[in-house]
C-alpha cells in the first residue's frame, strides 16, 4: 500500500515537472566577399578610373587572374536555416576606365527609368483595353451642344446671362438672373 502510493505520487509529480531546455548548436551568420550596396552601384559612372572605382567598391576579393580588365564582386550572406544571399556586380575595363558593369544590381535612375516605360506600357495597354471596350460614338454624340441647349440641358433660365471681367481685370464671374438690365 505504501508502495503504491509512492508509485502513484512519483507519476502525478512527473506530469507537472518541466524538462530543462537544452542549450542548442548555436548558427553563426556567415558573411563573405565585398559588400555590395545600392549606394555604391549608383555612384559608378563609365569613365572612372581603377583608383577611383577601388575608391568607391573597394578592391575585389578575388581578381581574374586571365583577364585584368574585369573586377567580380561577390558578397554572400547566410544564416543556416533562416536566410541566405548573394550578390555579383562585374566590373569591365577598357584602356583602364570604367567601361561598364553588370550584375544583380542596377543604377537606381536606370531602375527608375525601367519602372516608368513598364508603367507607361502598362497604362497604354489599360488605354488600349478600354477604347476597344467601348462602342463607337455616333454622329449626334460628337457634336458640340449650343450655349441655348446647354443651359436649358442645365435647368438655367434663359435670361441668366454671365458677365467676364476684361482679361486685365481680375477674373470674377458674376451671374444675373434678372430679366431687365443691370
Amino acid at each position: 500500500m505504501v508502495f503504491t502510493a509512492i508509485c502513484s505520487a512519483l507519476l502525478l509529480g512527473g506530469c507537472s515537472f518541466k524538462m530543462p531546455k537544452i542549450p542548442r548548436v548555436h548558427k553563426l551568420q556567415v558573411q563573405q566577399g565585398n559588400v555590395i550596396t545600392q549606394q555604391m552601384i549608383d555612384k559608378l559612372k563609365p569613365g572612372m578610373t581603377r583608383s577611383q572605382v577601388a575608391f568607391v567598391m573597394g578592391e575585389p576579393v578575388v581578381r581574374n587572374a586571365f583577364n585584368d580588365d574585369r573586377w567580380d564582386y561577390v558578397y554572400s550572406i547566410e544564416l543556416p536555416g533562416v536566410f541566405s544571399s548573394s550578390q555579383l556586380v562585374s566590373l569591365f575595363f577598357v584602356e583602364d576606365q570604367l567601361a561598364y558593369f553588370t550584375g544583380d544590381m542596377i543604377p537606381t535612375a536606370q531602375s527608375e527609368a525601367i519602372a516608368a516605360a513598364k508603367a507607361a506600357e502598362e497604362e497604354a495597354a489599360a488605354t488600349d483595353q478600354a477604347s476597344a471596350e467601348t462602342p463607337a460614338p455616333d454622329q449626334a454624340s460628337t457634336e458640340a451642344p449650343t450655349p441655348d441647349q446647354a443651359s436649358a440641358d442645365a435647368g438655367v433660365p434663359e435670361q441668366a446671362s454671365v458677365d467676364r471681367a476684361a482679361p486685365d481685370q481680375a477674373s470674377v464671374a458674376t451671374v444675373s438672373t434678372s430679366g431687365g438690365t443691370d
